[in-house]
């Protein structure tokens, strides 16, 4: 019983299983999944699932759920290659989840666990790090109940 409670739970909690893939906050241009290839459906201003649409739900300053929107409460989420939750992708400064929030865990560039971090979560030499311009960043996940 109580590996079933476990599994239910895993399940749940698991950003593919109640969430909508938008790529991966990336600086490699040349990965289909980056947002920073704005030729990709992730990274292309017109895109809906691209949080560089400002005229989208993930990319709008007006949208709840975007990821440019400094009062957003519902941004989208960050995972890394090993399914770790890494914040927030949001310009929220007061957030405590927010990678903007330099006071907070997934924001201060003290903290191991932000991306702002260059010796932690940020490192440009770790392959998951959105730092990496040749690797394959951090996977965003959005609110499916939209």
């Amino acid at each position: 019983m109580k590996i079933i409670l476990i599994l239910l739970c895993l399940l749940a909690s698991s950003p593919a299983f109640a969430d909508e893939y938008l790529g991966k906050l990336s600086e490699n241009p040349y990965n289909t999944d980056s947002t920073s290839n704005a030729y990709g459906q992730y990274g292309s201003e017109y895109s809906d699932k691209s949080i560089n649409n400002s005229y989208g739900r993930y990319g709008s300053e007006h949208s709840n759920d975007s990821a440019t929107n400094p009062y957003a409460t519902n941004a989208p989420k960050l995972y890394d290659s090993d399914g770790n939750y890494r914040g927030k992708l949001s310009t929220n400064k007061y957030d405590p989840d927010s990678v903007s929030n330099p006071h907070g865990r997934y924001g201060s560039e003290h903290s191991p666990d932000s991306i702002n971090n260059p010796y932690g979560a940020g490192s440009s030499y770790r392959q998951d790090s959105p730092n990496n311009p040749y690797g394959e960043g951090l996977s965003i996940y959005g609110d499916d109940d939209g």
